[in-house]
């Protein structure tokens, strides 16, 4: 299975419109489609119809879409240029906008190239043993996630006190075993509010209101490393950003992320 496939996203009638459905698979605990999966179905969409890969994608979160809805996607590729596609979508149920999303597409020569940013020294992912689930994942996009943690706090550790504001972890999505591309990666791109609610140590987290991805190179890896870094919580909101690497080191994408800060008793 392939992203496109674990996506369910599918171009309709209308070259510029593709649809995708809100199957228990996509959904979050909370009974709506994951945020990433959304912007995820939206980068896949633009790469198709554009033919050039992500550079950046940026979604702002309006409303939910909840099974068994079906959110369509209407793209619209704005500037084409010689080396750099500008588009953007609306996801939208009915006539209810669930999230727009701005992107940038496209591949330019430069002779230059460099990393800045480490891999921080982590075990591989094979040798750490899975966290048992705090809660049910079945019927949850969780369910289909494989996260190993090397960083992070269970929720016995939750005592309401603040750490350092880091949580790093493995991740893959276990149906999809073709490679990580860009719209992979977007849906590995939503941990930053799990983070939040470590770092902060409650039993929540939030609700993305945006998320901002930056591919910056594809490597071949089965699992993708990611080193969530949360920045603050102040006025029910909380910042943060993830840096995701492969298993060799190469970084992959970054990502960021503001979100409405809840406790999973008021998560509903």
């Amino acid at each position: 299975m392939d992203s496109r496939e674990f996506l369910g996203v599918v171009q309709t009638h209308d070259p510029n419109r593709w649809e995708i459905e809100v199957v228990p698979r996509l959904q979050t605990h909370g009974g709506f489609l994951w945020g990433g999966a959304g912007l995820a179905s939206s980068v896949y969409a633009m790469e198709q119809m554009s033919g050039r890969q992500l550079v950046w994608a940026t979604a702002q979160f309006l409303s939910h879409a909840r099974p068994p809805e079906v959110m369509s996607i209407d793209v619209d590729l704005s500037v084409v240029g010689r080396t750099v596609t500008q588009a953007r979508t609306v996801g939208h149920v009915a006539h209810k906008e669930i999230l727009t999303v701005n992107a940038a597409l496209g591949e330019r020569n430069f002779a230059h190239s460099g990393q800045f940013v480490a891999m921080p020294e982590v075990p591989q992912p094979e040798s750490i043993t899975p966290w048992p689930p705090d809660r049910d994942n079945k019927n949850t996009i969780s369910d289909r996630l494989d996260l190993r943690f090397v960083k992070g706090r269970r929720m016995t550790d939750r005592n309401g006190t603040m750490d350092d504001g880091r949580t790093i972890m493995w991740a893959k999505v276990r149906d999809v075993v073709t490679g990580v591309d860009s719209a992979s990666l977007a849906v590995l791109a939503d941990f930053v509010p799990m983070g939040l609610g470590m770092n902060m140590g409650i039993n929540g987290g939030g609700t993305s209101i945006d998320n901002t991805i930056r591919i910056y190179k594809l490597a071949p890896t089965e699992w993708v490393l990611l080193d969530v870094h949360s920045h603050g919580v102040a006025r029910g909101f909380g910042h943060g950003i993830v840096h995701m690497f492969a298993e060799d080191g190469t970084l992959l994408a970054t990502a960021s992320q503001s979100v409405l800060m809840r406790t999973w008793d008021d998560n509903k």
